[in-house]
């Protein structure tokens, strides 16, 4: 597995043309909207730790009209592209291992950001210190060591999470598990076999994220019937990736 850079900054630009229309990165923001609304109701600011393009940003910025929104990012490049999707964001270059902040957010989030950074026990403690009691933490990671490809040598990931895994490393860190769930979890086989047989041929990072729009859409199809059950209380022990809501005691 590699373990250096994090990230690559000329991704930012490929992303930016890409996510809005992919399928994952679209019903990823439905379940975070969702968990939001589960979870934590009434929280009047978020902090999003990693916010990359701005693209969750804007997601939240959508669903939540009246809520105070900041985003980070370590690699500065990405924050041209965030602020032009959410212009009432408060942006910020900051690295997550040393968030400057103590007790001044409702809500932090990293979604899919923690498993491209080597001391992710530091990120989860900074994040606890940054909250106010009471406070809520969300994270969404891949799930599965066993799936690890080529795919995650591009993204730049250190780590896959294994089930529980998160979840034991947020309550060592002094948080209280709220939610918990997978998803991509009826598309699993489908990405094992995409990640194992065609993976180790991917060369690009927006290899993955074009795909033909009937499959694209079936896909999506295929993702909101999973949130259909997830809203209905069902909860997946397995799938491609673990979404993971928490709380910091009062």
């Amino acid at each position: 597995m590699s373990t250096a850079g994090g990230f690559r900054p000329e991704y930012f630009a490929e992303l930016a043309r890409t996510e809005a229309n992919n399928f994952w990165f679209r019903a990823r923001n439905d379940l975070i909207v969702d968990a939001i609304r589960r979870n934590f109701p009434g929280r009047r600011d978020f902090l999003e730790i990693g916010c990359g393009t701005g693209f969750v940003l804007s997601g939240i910025a959508q669903a939540f009209p009246d809520m105070a929104l900041s985003g980070s990012e370590l690699f500065p490049e990405g924050l041209p592209f965030a602020a032009a999707r959410v212009p009432r964001a408060r942006l910020m270059q900051m690295d997550a291992r040393q968030i400057p902040y103590r007790g001044a957010f409702d809500l932090i989030g990293a979604f899919d950001v923690i498993e491209h950074i080597d001391d992710h026990v530091a990120v989860l403690k900074s994040m606890f210190d940054a909250l106010a009691p009471g406070g809520g933490a969300m994270f969404t990671v891949p799930q599965h060591p066993q799936l690890w490809s080529r795919a995650d040598d591009i993204a730049c990931h250190v780590r896959r999470y294994r089930p529980g895994e998160l979840e034991a490393l947020l309550r060592d860190a002094g948080f209280r598990i709220v939610e918990t769930t997978s998803f991509v979890t009826l598309l699993l086989p489908m990405l094992a076999a995409s990640r194992l047989l065609g993976g180790r041929n991917k060369e690009s990072h927006g290899a993955e994220l074009e795909l033909p729009r009937p499959l694209n859409a079936a896909l999506y199809g295929v993702m909101q019937f999973e949130r259909a059950l997830i809203r209905m209380g069902l909860r997946f022990p397995w799938g491609g990736t673990r979404l993971v809501c928490a709380e910091k005691p009062a």
